[in-house]
């Protein structure tokens, strides 16, 4: 199977109902090639639960959707365990968590104590009820919303939570030219209604297997080392990128060296992809804030000053 051919022909699908945004359809590409999770960043209204529908849409997975709301409890989350009198027994009632594509939507409006209820799905690939463990079904993505701006009645997602996603990715506003095409293409009907998927879960899992193949040389993960070490030194930085990170970003320029038809992975990849991997993974001094600069801003100063491998 040629990654780049079908990759295309998903984001073709999903640039149907998304107007505009081709490098974040790729960077969400590059997360369900690495079974990754993914946080949507953004103001209401851009089209972040839209393009996670479309992308469900288009690979042929299960959907679910969960609106976090601070009563939401966590059994809302993983389903409960009832007894069903008619049988006599305990039966397990399944929650939106056992879907392959889950959408948790405005998930910082939720208590701690059901954002967790998803650490276990989303790092294990698996949900207890009481004393019983399933496993979710392959492959499993979350795709979260929050809104960045309204932070009245919310719960700013913990470190340990917001690692667990592979990126965070910003939709942003479209262009003039894009938002005139937006009111064209929804005249008459959504475009979402309409979409067919262009492959199956099967299909996706077999290239999750084929990008661990692609090449990495040597001084390229080293670059990947030295530009994640580089986070845990900086002056602006209070806590720099773990190891999950450093794996992360490798794994990621894996699957986006594939996205663009080589087998191989370019320090460009690791370049490109270092801000929407490691940004939301650094915690910046309170100096730096007041100073009024954003985790962005330094990120993009690290990258900058770590040398990058030229072939010899």
């Amino acid at each position: 199977m040629k990654i780049k051919q079908t990759a295309d022909l998903i984001k073709e699908n999903v640039a149907r109902v998304i107007v505009g945004k081709d490098d974040v359809i790729e960077l969400c590409l590059v997360a369900l090639l690495c079974e990754g999770h993914v946080l949507l960043e953004d103001v209401p209204g851009i089209g972040k639960t839209t393009l996670a529908k479309a992308l469900a849409r288009s690979i042929g997975c299960s959907f679910k959707r969960i609106q976090f709301t601070p009563d939401l409890l966590p059994s809302d989350v993983t389903g409960i365990l009832y007894f069903n009198q008619k049988k006599q027994e305990f039966e397990f009632r399944q929650g939106p968590i056992m879907a392959q594509v889950v959408l948790a939507d405005e998930i910082n409006r939720a208590t701690p104590r059901t954002q967790s209820a998803l650490l276990e799905a989303m790092q294990e690939r698996q949900v207890t009820v009481d004393v019983e463990t399933m496993l979710l079904p392959r492959p499993f993505v979350v795709l979260a919303t929050q809104n960045p701006i309204e932070l009245e009645g919310t719960f700013p997602l913990p470190e340990a939570q917001v690692d667990r996603f592979l990126m965070r990715v910003a939709l942003g506003y479209p262009s003039e030219p894009d938002e005139n095409a937006i009111l064209l293409r929804y005249e008459r009907e959504d475009p979402l209604e309409a979409l067919v998927p262009v492959v199956q879960a099967s299909d996706l899992l077999a290239m999750q297997q084929q990008v661990k193949e692609v090449l990495v040389e040597e001084s390229v993960r080293d670059y990947v080392v030295k530009v994640v070490r580089a986070t845990r030194k900086h002056a602006a930085v209070e806590l720099g990128v773990s190891p999950r990170g450093t794996l992360a970003l490798y794994k990621t320029a894996q699957a986006l060296a594939a996205l663009r038809d080589r087998q191989f992975v370019i320090p460009d990849d690791v370049k490109y992809l270092a801000p929407p991997v490691l940004t939301h993974r650094i915690i910046i001094s309170p100096q730096t804030r007041l100073r009024g600069r954003r985790p962005e801003e330094v990120m993009a100063e690290i990258v900058d000053t770590v040398p990058v491998p030229v072939e010899k």
